[in-house]
């Protein structure tokens, strides 16, 4: 079926792609065109498969007008299927007879009439339902099996997302005639030695609708609790005083022996209710059993599913305000402990310190009160006191999905604020490194030593970025700032920067951090320095020393992700910021929550 390449651009472009005559026509001559075209839907197609290729395969049945493959309104991917419009019908119907269900780039397509009027599509008319198939049926046999019975307009079985059958299926007829004669004639009968049953479809509406009408009037009755040596002769004088059984079922095992529950089908409506109304938590057998309406699988999930999303609001309502998060906690520190620190401040329903598999604290726990005043009051006391040696953390215990969330959030904002700022500036927008301001008094006055040399381990207290990109030099400073932004002493040399991130591809350099001489040694206390350095300083500060930590993690690796990930660990406390640094394991866990939050950022952003 191939054909050159030139000429089959060339019939495409010669399509009427928008369905619209170049010349107008009466309303005669449009529906003698309708009578005589065919419009047909082609579906189970390859994302791969485009117009070009359709064209190559349906062109040689005859002339066709036109060629669409549906597409995705954003992403412009192929959704499956396609349609294909010839100029008269019989090229359609030998279309139909010839192509359908054949291979389409590896996958059978299926064909049927475009019926564009949705009232006659979705009427039920001539649809049946099919379930029970073996799985080896696919759309073509069950085509093959009920094309005898009268014209098919659609036909497909049903399929998971590995392409596998869900043994039911679907066939749409043109008239509902053929429907009823294929329910009659196949309902019933042994398809690759399986027994199917037919029936006309109903629509999920009418199910749903005809279900509730069931459930109102239930006649089948659940019990189980029963004791393993019930008989059903036994469960049969239980409920034979409520009314005529039409059916009595007791599930065994393997070796005959009862599993403790079964069934009992009344003939009355009546009778099942009184049985359950009057039976339920009776003490048969030396323990009380369950009866009630028996229930389809399907249903008692959802049951199931509802009562555990309604425990989990009441659980999340119930603890809401009253429930503390406790972090840095020493590993000598087990659940006793925890709750006897935090006892002076109130009631506590429950404390918990949470362990690994071996039984080793994993430095976190949990702490619940009786009121919102008495958790507020434990926070206010117990947030950074000193507790076995390291300072605590305590706050109000959050969903891990309400964390997760939040941190999304401000990497978001803080992406905006990033891309205001380099169109305020006019600068490109790939993300910058951050630069922090360093303590005062680590230069003297002039920015020189005595001797007239830059002291060379001490940080720039004005690091900033200018408008044209370039770091202009310290105040008091007057050496040169050639064009490529690199500061020159008096005598020409360059000057070497500190208090900056590394350069990303590159190991960090030990002699550039902040607050870090030559030597290695750190000139004063960090938390001393902090203290000392104005309010709007202290964060830059933090994230010169988080920064290479960021990094030395090797997980950090796109160029961008150090930076964010700092900044998400700049929105911490300034003393857990310092916990932080101190402590390795603590900071392993902010970095992989704040790792975490900016690879779902980073995926949302690629989707959208």
């Amino acid at each position: 079926m191939s054909s050159d390449p030139t000429q089959i651009q060339e019939s495409l472009e010669k399509l009427n792609l928008d369905s619209k005559p170049e010349v107008e026509t009466s309303n005669e001559a449009a529906d003698d065109v309708a009578e005589t075209s065919a419009s047909l839907y082609v579906g189970e197609l390859n994302p791969s498969v485009n117009e070009a290729l359709l064209f190559e395969i349906f062109s040689p049945i005859g002339q066709v007008s036109s060629i669409r493959v549906c597409r995705d309104a954003v992403t412009k991917k192929s959704l499956g299927y396609a349609y294909v419009n010839f100029n008269k019908l019989d090229d359609g119907e030998k279309a139909i007879e010839e192509l359908n269900y054949s291979l389409v780039d590896g996958r059978p397509c299926r064909i049927m009439w475009s019926q564009r009027d949705p009232s006659l599509r979705r009427n039920g008319d001539g649809n049946i339902f099919i379930k029970n198939l073996h799985p080896a049926i696919d759309n073509k046999a069950l085509h093959d099996t009920f094309t005898a019975f009268g014209k098919i307009l659609s036909c497909k079985v049903a399929t998971d997302e590995m392409g596998n059958s869900k043994c039911f299926g679907f066939v749409h007829y043109e008239t509902a005639e053929a429907a009823e004669a294929a329910i009659e004639n196949v309902n019933g009968m042994l398809l690759n030695d399986r027994e199917v049953f037919v029936a006309k479809h109903i629509s999920k509406k009418d199910r749903e609708s005809k279900f509730e009408e069931m459930k109102a009037n239930f006649t089948n009755v659940f019990i189980k609790n029963l004791s393993l040596e019930t008989t059903e002769e036994e469960l049969t004088k239980l409920f034979e005083p409520y009314g005529k059984i039409t059916s009595l079922y007791l599930e065994k095992d393997q070796e005959g022996k009862s599993k403790g529950f079964g069934f009992v089908n009344f003939e009355q409506h009546e009778d099942a209710l009184k049985a359950v109304e009057e039976l339920n938590d009776k003490e048969v057998g030396g323990q009380p059993i369950y009866v009630g309406r028996a229930q389809k699988k399907r249903e008692r999930l959802e049951e199931l599913k509802k009562q555990y999303e309604a425990t989990r609001l009441e659980r999340i309502s119930k603890y809401q305000g009253v429930n503390l998060f406790v972090k840095n906690l020493d590993d000598s520190v087990d659940s006793e402990k925890l709750e006897q620190e935090f006892k002076p401040f109130g009631t506590i329903t429950s404390a918990r310190v949470m362990v690994d598999e071996t039984g080793k604290s994993k430095g976190f726990g949990f702490v619940c009160f009786s009121s919102p005043e008495e958790a507020t009051k434990a926070i206010t006391e117990m947030n950074q006191r000193m507790f076995e040696g390291k300072p605590l953390y305590v706050a109000l215990a959050q969903r891990k999905d309400v964390r997760r969330s939040q941190l999304e959030q401000q990497i978001q904002a803080r992406n905006q604020m990033r891309m205001q700022n380099a169109a305020a500036t006019g600068m490109p927008g790939q993300f910058m490194a951050p630069m922090f301001y360093q303590q005062p008094g680590f230069f003297p006055p002039n920015g020189r030593q005595q001797g007239g040399q830059p002291f060379p381990g001490a940080p720039n207290p004005q690091m900033m970025m200018g408008r044209n990109g370039q770091v202009p030099p310290p105040q008091g400073f007057q050496g040169q700032v050639p064009p490529n932004g690199q500061q020159r002493g008096p005598n020409g040399q360059p000057l070497p920067v500190y208090g900056m991130p590394p350069v990303y591809g590159q190991q960090p350099n030990q002699q550039n951090r902040g607050f870090f001489p030559p030597n290695g040694r750190k000139s004063r206390d960090l938390s001393a320095i902090i203290a000392s350095v104005p309010v709007e300083q202290q964060k830059r500060i933090l994230g010169e020393e988080l920064y290479p930590k960021v990094v030395n993690t090797g997980k950090a690796n796109e160029p961008e992700a150090a930076g964010k990930i700092t900044g998400m660990m700049l929105d911490l406390d300034n003393q857990e910021i310092l916990s932080l640094l101190e402590d390795d394991e603590l900071f392993n866990n902010h970095f992989e929550d704040a790792l975490t939050a900016y690879e779902e950022y980073k995926k949302s952003a690629e989707d959208n």
